[in-house]
């Protein structure tokens, strides 16, 4: 399977969103990105732990679940382009973005991409485990490694389950994914534009060494809105370990936007 930097576009949005509760009476939808690698997988059990009036929306990229067979996006631009393509009919009611790690670019650039050419804005953006997009870093370009070396850049990052690692026929099937996912996030690059204007809550794992709170903190210059910070116990990869804090503070803070109505005592912390 090559990647691709145009891949997707003969997709329908029932490819690219998957509601798990679908709910044409919520009064929010909440559409979510995985990190690198990540699939619907990720936010399967959301709809469950968040208020009914939330339609979760996870969206699912090329070359993973029902969309193996697709091509993976090489490239950011490209990317957002296309999922706002098939995202932007669904923004009819108020809408939320949650991204973690590469999910938070692309959250992010969707966010913008919408503003500039749908005339329409999230009522939050959650931009989790991922430093601000203006802050320029030196990474490593991990995406083109030999095998063997990528792997270990795997192992290190521990993200990828060990039993996976460990499964010659499973990572037959991932490392191209991962590869491409590594690619969009190594390859992109921020383009100045003015704030947005819905708020934006960055979040992260106080043992996450990669993403330090001061470079969440710097997400506050992407809004002209409100700005929270909230850090939770575990390390890079907290929403899946910290899952019912991290669902908690989704709630209550979209409870703040008033979209939803009086906040319930569970979530008006």
């Amino acid at each position: 399977m090559a990647a691709s930097d145009s891949a997707g576009s003969s997709t329908s949005a029932s490819q690219w969103v998957t509601r798990q509760r679908p709910n044409p009476q919520a009064a929010l939808r909440l559409f979510c990105f995985p990190y690198a690698g990540g699939s619907t997988h990720i936010y399967r059990n959301w709809a469950e732990h968040l208020p009914a009036k939330i339609e979760v929306c996870a969206v699912q990229l090329p070359g993973r679940g029902n969309r193996l067979r697709e091509a993976p996006f090489t490239r950011m631009d490209s990317l957002v382009r296309e999922a706002a393509k098939e995202i932007a009919p669904l923004t009819d009611k108020p809408f939320a973005i949650f991204g973690h790690s590469m999910g938070a670019v692309i959250g992010f650039e969707l966010a913008r991409l919408l503003r500039r050419e749908y005339a329409t804005e999230p009522v939050r953006l959650f931009a989790s485990g991922r430093i601000a997009p203006q802050i320029s870093r030196d990474d490593k370009q991990t995406y083109s490694l030999p095998e063997q070396e990528f792997i270990a850049e795997l192992r290190r990052l521990n993200g990828t389950p060990k039993e996976v690692l460990e499964h010659p026929e499973l990572m037959q099937v991932m490392t191209p994914v991962l590869r491409a996912d590594f690619e969009v996030t190594q390859t992109y690059e921020y383009r100045s534009e003015p704030p947005l204007g819905c708020p934006i809550s960055a979040m992260g794992g106080l043992r996450d060494t990669d993403v330090p709170r001061e470079d969440l903190q710097a997400w506050r210059e992407q809004t002209t809105g409100a700005f929270s910070l909230r850090m939770f116990p575990g390390g890079h990869f907290f929403i899946n370990t910290d899952g019912a804090l991290l669902l908690q503070a989704v709630a209550r803070e979209l409870y703040q936007s008033g979209v939803l109505g009086e906040a319930s005592r569970n979530y008006a912390g």
